[in-house]
C-alpha cells in the first residue's frame, strides 16, 4: 500500500509557550515527523515564542534536545534533524506586557499561512489574542490553537469562548482534543459510513449497550494539586469520553464537512439525559505496590476528587432509547488502554442446544495499545462430536493490515497540526459543543458535591471500585476486561 500525504501551504506557526512541556513532547516532535514525510514545505518556519531568555541557537538547541528525548533513533538522523532545525526560530514575548511583540511581527512574513498555537494555561489566551490583533501581528485569515481545559464549568467556557470571540471568529478556532486526531477514531467514521455492513444495525434494535473505556496504569504523577481541582469527570469524560460517544452515536452528516459533523455531535450532546446518582460510582486509588495513594499524591488529606469514575448514560432520541452507554476512565488500574465495545444484541432463538453462553458479537475498536479493529463472531469449533460453538475474533490490527505504515501510526498532534495549516476544523471541537457537554456535565457534578460524596477507594492494579462491577452487574452485563 502506498502512502500518500496531502501537501499544505508554506506556513509560519507561532508557538505560545514553545519552551514548555507539550512543546517538547508533542508539538515540536510532530512537526519534526511532518517534516521527515515531506509534508513540511522549505519556506515554512516554526517559531517559539515565551518569556524565558534564549537565543534562537540555544532554542534550537533545545529543540534537538527534545527531538532526541521524545523520538525513536530510527526517526531522526543528524542530517534531517539539523536540516529540521534550519526551520526554527525563538523569539522572546511577554504575554501579559508589551515586550517582543513589534520583534514577532517583524518575523512573521507575508504571503504564508498564519498560525498561532497557545501552548499555555487559559488564563493567558485572552492576553494573547488581544496583542496579536494590536500589534498587527494577526488577520482576518490566521488561525490560533487552544488545548484543554475548555473552562472548568460551563460558566468559565462560555468566559474563555467570548473572550477568543472577541478577537477572532469561530472559523480561526481551533480547539484540540487529540483523542480527535487519533488514526482508530476517525477510522470509527469510516467503519459506520463507508461500510453498509455496520449502518442498518446502528441503532437500538441491535445494540445491546456500548462500553467506553480509558484506563491508565499511572497515578497524577506530579499533577496531583491540578488534578485535586479538576477529577476524572471534568479532566476525561466532559472532553475525550464524550467525542467518543458523539462519534458513535450521531446520525451520518451530509457531508464529511467540518460543520456538518460537528453539528451531528452537537445534537448528540443535546440529547443526553441526565445522570441518576445510582449510576455513578467514582474512587480514588489507594497506596499499593509500593507507590502512594491519590490522598499523597494530591497531598489533600480531605480530598473528595475521584481518580475514576463509571457512569451509564442514554441517549433519548429514536436510534438510541433503550441502549445504555457505559463509561469508564481511572487512574492505577490494571492495563493501559483505550477502546470502544459495541456488544449486538443476542439472537432472539438459538437453534443449537450446546450454545455457549453470551452468543453475542462485540465489536471492538482499539485506540491504545495496538490500534485496530476486532469483531467476535460465533463460529463451529473444528472437529468431529456435533455442532460444538465458539466465539473467535476476526482481528485487524493496523500493524498487520497495513505492513510498514500499520506499525508506524501518526501521532495524534501531527493529523491536527497539519489539519489547522489547512483550515480543516472537522476533528476541532466547536464552542457550543464544548458549552453543550459543560451543560450536561456540570448538574453530575454539582449534585454529587451537594450529596457530600466520597469516592470509594481501589487497590492500585485493579479494575476500579466493586460498584464498578455492579454498575454493569445489575443489568445483566459485565464489563469488559482491561489488558494490554
Amino acid at each position: 500500500m502506498v502512502s500518500r500525504t496531502i501537501p499544505v501551504d508554506a506556513f509560519d506557526l507561532v508557538i505560545f509557550g514553545g519552551t514548555g512541556d507539550l512543546a517538547r513532547r508533542k508539538i515540536l516532535p510532530s512537526l519534526y515527523r511532518r517534516y521527515l514525510a515531506g509534508q513540511i514545505p522549505e519556506e515554512s518556519r516554526i517559531i517559539g515564542a515565551a518569556r524565558s531568555e534564549l537565543s534562537e541557537e540555544a532554542f534550537r538547541d533545545m529543540t534537538r534536545d527534545a527531538l532526541m528525548e521524545f523520538l525513536p533513533a530510527a526517526k531522526r538522523d543528524d542530517t534531517t534533524v539539523e536540516a529540521f532545525l534550519r526551520h526554527i526560530r525563538y523569539v522572546r514575548v511577554d504575554a501579559t506586557g508589551q515586550e517582543g511583540w513589534d520583534e514577532l511581527r517583524g518575523v512573521i512574513r507575508p504571503g504564508m499561512v498564519h498560525a498561532f498555537y497557545f501552548s499555555v494555561a487559559p488564563s493567558l489566551f485572552g492576553n494573547i489574542a488581544e496583542r496579536l490583533l494590536a500589534h498587527s501581528i494577526a488577520d482576518a485569515d490566521s488561525r490560533i490553537v487552544v488545548e484543554k481545559p475548555f473552562g472548568h464549568d460551563l460558566a468559565s467556557a462560555k468566559a474563555l469562548n467570548a473572550v477568543l470571540a472577541e478577537h477572532f471568529n469561530e472559523q480561526q478556532i481551533y480547539r484540540i482534543d487529540h483523542y480527535l486526531g487519533k488514526e482508530t477514531v476517525q477510522n470509527l467514521m469510516a467503519i459506520r459510513f463507508a461500510n453498509i455492513l455496520f449502518e442498518p444495525l446502528w441503532k437500538t434494535e441491535y445494540i445491546d449497550h456500548v462500553q467506553i473505556t480509558v484506563a491508565e496504569t499511572v497515578g497524577v504523577n506530579g499533577r496531583g494539586a491540578y488534578y485535586d481541582t479538576s477529577g476524572a469527570m471534568r479532566d476525561m469524560v466532559q472532553n475525550h469520553l464524550m467525542q467518543l460517544l458523539c462519534l458513535i452515536a450521531m446520525e451520518p452528516p451530509y457531508h464529511f464537512d467540518p460543520d456538518a459533523v460537528r453539528d451531528e455531535k452537537l445534537k448528540v450532546i443535546r440529547a443526553l439525559e441526565p445522570v441518576r446518582p445510582e449510576d455513578i460510582v467514582r474512587g480514588q486509588y489507594l497506596e499499593g505496590g509500593g507507590k502512594p495513594g491519590y490522598i499523597e499524591d494530591s497531598e489533600n488529606p480531605n480530598s473528595r476528587t475521584e481518580s475514576f469514575i463509571a457512569l451509564k448514560v442514554g441517549i433519548a432520541n429514536w436510534r438510541w432509547k433503550g441502549t445504555p452507554f457505559y463509561l469508564r476512565t481511572g487512574k492505577r488500574l490494571r492495563a493501559r488502554t483505550s477502546e470502544i465495545a459495541i456488544f449486538f444484541r443476542r439472537p432472539p432463538h438459538s437453534i443449537f442446544d450446546n450454545a455457549v453462553d453470551g452468543q453475542q458479537n462485540v465489536l471492538v475498536i482499539r485506540l491504545q495499545p495496538n490500534e485496530g479493529i476486532n469483531m467476535k463472531v460465533m463460529i463451529k469449533e473444528p472437529g468431529p462430536g456435533g455442532m460444538r460453538l465458539v466465539q473467535v475474533p476476526l482481528d485487524m490490527s493496523f500493524a498487520q493490515a497495513l505492513g510498514d505504515e500499520g506499525t508506524d501510526i501518526p501521532d495524534a498532534y501531527e493529523r491536527l497540526i497539519m489539519d489547522v495549516i489547512r483550515g480543516n476544523q472537522t476533528l476541532f471541537m466547536r464552542g457550543d459543543e464544548v458549552e453543550a457537554a459543560w451543560a450536561w456535565a456540570d448538574p453530575i457534578i454539582e449534585g454529587w458535591e451537594q450529596r457530600g460524596d466520597r469516592p470509594q477507594g481501589y487497590h492500585p492494579g485493579g479494575a476500579g471500585p466493586d460498584d464498578a462491577l455492579m454498575l454493569l452487574h445489575r443489568d445483566g452485563r459485565r464489563w469488559r476486561e482491561v489488558k494490554e
